[in-house]
């Protein structure tokens, strides 16, 4: 099948360049990018001649969005006002003790559904039962990284194991055509024994996957690894030996400069959570200082419990206000580099920059719209005085996205899913949290 997507302001994100074609086209030939160029020049492509033409006029065009750090669930609106640490005690820990494999499934239905309806083509989650998660993924079409929650600290066996995760790369290393990946996940390292470190590290270089991981996000973390181990967080990381180039680490709030250096000089990736980082009280990662090492960040919503959304376009918008708030620079944020750490800079976070992350000849076609005719979005202005990137980033949200492809495949037209009934959706998670809540409140009983 081959699409022409026509005439709209297109933005290649190319590392390291700022600039749009306005107006552009996007030509997609099967499951790949094969032209990006202006408009007149893409008409006569022959390759067009018998192309489904999509009319993107007054519309963004961009790549798909990179959720580099989520939690699938189902507890959105009802774990509120409560510190990091507290928070977890009281709500999430319990409902993991109370949840199975198809309260699982239905969750990671309703968040990755939301997430594609919002532009998100690409989800990395770490989340628990994921041969659900993995199904979902191929059922919907997106692509997704399954990273299990590990955990083996006394009292907290009732998450993933090491076996468990790696039942899961046997069954589900790659699946759906290369779209759904699993990587191995440490849940915090307040969770997991130094043994668990180093058979998580045999898993990773056994495979050769990827490894995902929590740190630094609360101060109480900092001065706990200060107490037990007499190191910061992410040297005992570097010292447990997960850091490096296929490691990618939630949060990174409260870093020292040794630290940023240490992720920097490994080559790990960081996702960024500005959103759940504020609502929780975290704090602000210091993301300009960690570019400026040459770390690479990827933005991430978190869970659906501490944002309560999934919506990336808004992500962004707070990401970049996080920044110029905590730094009082408001040069910091700039919109382009905001939309680099939602598409190119996640997909290279993600190991994935050689399949997508930017419209280009040869990558993979994970391709949005992002319509430009709302009063928010109003006025559209050109040359010099160029405006779209911050619409997008200020001024936009997911509700904007018309338009999603995956791999070259519709998944999302005119705002439309074409892979799922939202209704049906919706209605297998209310009842799949209204019996996660009858067996949490069950587990709180006995405890």
């Amino acid at each position: 099948m081959t699409t022409l997507i026509r005439n709209g302001i297109v933005f290649p994100m190319v590392p390291n360049v700022a600039d749009a074609l306005d107006p552009g086209s996007v030509l997609i030939d099967g499951d790949h990018i094969v032209a990006v160029g202006a408009v007149d020049e893409l008409d006569v492509d022959p390759r067009a001649t018998d192309a489904e033409i999509v009319d993107a006029t007054d519309h963004a065009v961009l790549p798909g969005l990179h959720n580099c750090h989520l939690h699938s669930g189902l507890l959105r609106g009802t774990a509120e006002s409560m510190s990091l640490w507290d928070w977890l005690k009281a709500y999430v820990d319990p409902a993991h003790k109370a949840l199975t494999p198809e309260i699982a499934r239905a969750a990671s239905m309703q968040c990755y559904a939301e997430g594609l309806l919002a532009g998100t083509t690409s989800v990395m989650d770490m989340w628990r039962f994921m041969e659900g998660s993995a199904d979902v993924a191929a059922e919907l079409g997106l692509r997704a990284t399954l990273v299990p929650y590990v955990a083996d600290e006394a009292g907290f066996d009732y998450f993933e194991s090491i076996a468990s995760n790696r039942r899961l790369l046997e069954s589900h290393a790659v699946a759906a055509d290369g779209r759904v990946r699993t990587w191995v996940g440490l849940e915090h390292l307040m969770y997991c024994t130094r043994e668990c470190f180093a058979q998580a590290v045999e898993l990773m270089d056994e495979f050769g996957t990827g490894l995902h991981t929590h740190s630094s996000e609360s101060i109480w973390e900092v001065e706990e690894s200060l107490k037990r181990w007499g190191r910061r967080p992410i040297e005992v990381f570097y010292d447990r030996g997960i850091l490096g180039p296929r490691t990618v680490v939630a949060h990174c709030v409260w870093l020292s400069d040794r630290e940023i250096e240490l992720l920097a000089q490994t080559g790990t990736a960081v996702a960024h959570c500005p959103t759940s980082n504020m609502k929780l009280a975290s704090g602000a990662a210091r993301v300009g200082d960690l570019r400026r090492a040459g770390v690479r960040v990827g933005i991430g919503s978190d869970g659906e419990k501490e944002n309560n959304n999934l919506d990336l376009i808004e992500e962004m918008k707070v990401a970049s206000l996080l920044q110029k708030v905590t730094t009082l620079d408001p040069t910091t944020g700039d919109p382009w580099d905001v939309l680099a750490l939602a598409t190119s800079e996640g997909a290279a976070a993600l190991g994935l920059a050689e399949t997508t992350g930017t419209l280009q000849p040869g990558k993979r076609a994970d391709v949005i719209t992002v319509s430009m005719r709302g009063l928010h979005t109003t006025p559209i202005m050109h040359g010099e005085l160029f405006n779209v990137a911050a619409h997008l980033v200020f001024s936009a949200s997911g509700r904007d996205v018309r338009d999603v492809w995956v791999d070259g495949r519709p998944l999302v037209r005119d705002g439309r899913a074409l892979t799922f009934d939202v209704d049906r959706v919706r209605a297998e998670a209310q009842l799949a949290a209204e019996e996660l809540f009858e067996r949490r409140a069950k587990v709180l009983e006995s405890m």
